[in-house]
């Protein structure tokens, strides 16, 4: 079993900032790609961002230039630093990954930005 730990959502004002992590443990023999999802309130989940093994990254178009992902190998850590939030980025952020073809989810942390 994997198991994700997620930290640092809360409440900012719009222009704010916050650093999200996610820890990931348990039956991890090979670090793959690791991502943030998000759902606001009545939609779907959406990609955020993703970081493969080597660091490459890709974001969403409503977050590039924004947003930015990192990740800690040695700590199986996955981070997600959001600069100037706005308010349409207020959502539930979940981290993801893969091990041995599973798919595994963090719990969610809210993040609201106030206009």
């Amino acid at each position: 079993q994997v198991q994700l730990v997620e930290s640092g959502g809360g409440l900012v004002q719009a222009g704010g900032s916050l650093r999200l992590s996610c820890a990931a443990s348990g039956s991890i023999f090979s670090i793959n790609a690791m991502g943030w999802y998000r759902q606001a309130p009545g939609k779907q989940r959406e990609s955020v961002a993703v970081i493969s093994s080597g660091g490459s990254t890709n974001y969403a178009d409503s977050v590039k230039g924004r947003f930015t992902i990192s990740r800690d190998n040695a700590k199986n850590t996955v981070y997600l630093q959001m600069d100037s939030l706005k308010p349409e980025d207020t959502a539930v952020y979940y981290c993801t990954t893969v091990v041995v073809g599973r798919r595994y989810w963090g719990q969610g942390t809210q993040v609201t930005v106030s206009s």
